[in-house]
């Protein structure tokens, strides 16, 4: 019995990619990049006392009033429970306030607080450094491109996902 060759993988000069993903090199630049930008956003965000995601819900409430928590969930396309702990989170921080639906008395209103206004105005300063951050490498006419190609990439995603009776796209979906 002989052994298989093993084929020596394939590598970029200074990013250094597993074998694995040789088939994806675009799917794995966008899982790194997406990561890092989480990451970067973390950052921001830390200061405010919110956690990735939570402004996302926020933005939401500060655009749409108050809302079933039903349909919170379904704009942001996270599981429930997620979404759900994020609640409670905001909640204890002041920053949403939850109460009886009085149309559907089983249901949830969820809202944004008074006090979260000046949250708002910090979540879109530290929304705009990290399009700064993120971008600061590219020149207007590559930052179009990108925002161009992303939103192609997102659109055929959706589809694909919706088509197969998966997650629900929506804007501003994490």
């Amino acid at each position: 019995m002989t052994a298989e060759p093993v084929q020596e993988p394939r590598t970029t000069p200074g990013c250094a990619m597993p074998s694995a993903v040789l088939d994806g090199p675009v799917s794995h630049a966008i899982s790194r990049v997406a990561r890092l930008h989480r990451i970067a956003a973390g950052r921001a965000l830390r200061d405010l006392g919110l956690h990735p995601g939570q402004e996302f819900l926020m933005m939401h409430l500060w655009d749409s009033g108050a809302v079933r928590q039903s349909e919170l969930i379904k704009a942001v396309g996270l599981d429930p429970s997620t979404v759900t702990k994020m609640l409670q989170r905001l909640e204890h921080a002041g920053h949403v306030r939850r109460r009886p639906d009085p149309a559907d008395r089983r249901a949830s209103l969820v809202e944004a607080t008074e006090t979260s206004c000046g949250l708002l105005v910090e979540v879109r300063r530290a929304w705009g450094e990290l399009e700064h951050q993120t971008l600061d490498g590219l020149d207007p006419s590559e930052r179009a491109e990108l925002a161009r190609l992303l939103g192609k990439v997102e659109t055929t995603l959706c589809t694909e996902l919706t088509r197969g009776g998966g997650a629900e796209c929506g804007a501003g979906t994490p």
